[in-house]
């Protein structure tokens, strides 16, 4: 406080404008945990509106995946789009975490305006089917379609689910699945460097750049061999 005083008046107000801010956005954060956890706390409340989890980070979000040993994560969900030599063509974080489902025909969207073209085959987990997505992507030009149904009772559905075309595309997500694991292990990607949420889609990026590069040249060393 002493530094600033002794500034000229003009240049204290600008020194002090930003400080100033940061302070102010911290303290309305502070007083919204304070709300959140006085709801919880007395009034049993856990779905509170604008609900944050970090001062520091608000657009973090709890992610459940079912798993045991963590029950619960935090952070944002990440889409990621896988092609043939292990190439990541596109990802996207994502603010809030959407239903898997409405993520397919967008996925297929994109694949198409990046090359001009439909993907021959399209596989995913079971999260992303339905049954008006799998049409939706055929009219679109999908040849086939390796996104299993969770919970089929028709015997002609269960027989293409063993095809071996379908059987073949499921061993391609799973392999998909690998290189989610290779984001986080080997570019940094279970952890954000960056404050954020544009810092987060940056260091998202950066990771699936530096991957790209490393299977591109893979790719190339094996072409001139």
């Amino acid at each position: 406080m002493e530094e600033t005083q002794k500034l000229p008046r003009r240049r204290r107000a600008a020194r002090l404008k930003p400080l100033r801010e940061i302070l102010e956005t911290m303290t309305g954060r502070v007083r919204q945990v304070l709300r959140q956890t006085k709801a919880r706390v007395f009034q049993g409340i856990t779905q509170y509106p604008t609900k944050i989890l970090s001062v520091f980070e608000p657009h973090t979000e709890i992610l459940r995946k079912g798993k045991t040993s963590k029950p619960n994560e935090f952070g944002n969900v990440v889409k990621v789009q896988e092609a043939e030599n292990q190439i990541i063509t596109h990802y996207e974080v994502f603010a809030e975490r959407p239903e898997d489902s409405r993520l397919l025909v967008p996925a297929v969207e994109q694949h198409q305006r990046q090359f001009g073209r439909p993907p021959r085959m399209v596989a995913a987990d079971t999260g992303f089917y339905s049954q008006k997505n799998e049409r939706t992507i055929q009219a679109m030009g999908v040849r086939r379609v390796a996104v299993p149904s969770r919970s089929t009772k028709s015997s002609e559905r269960r027989k293409l689910q063993r095809t071996r075309w379908f059987r073949s595309g499921q061993r391609w997500r799973t392999g998909c699945e690998g290189r989610i694991s290779v984001l986080k292990r080997r570019h940094g990607l279970s952890r954000c460097r960056y404050r954020g949420f544009e810092g987060m889609q940056r260091w998202v990026g950066l990771g699936v750049i530096a991957d790209n590069l490393i299977q591109i040249g893979r790719c190339l060393a094996v072409q001139k061999a």
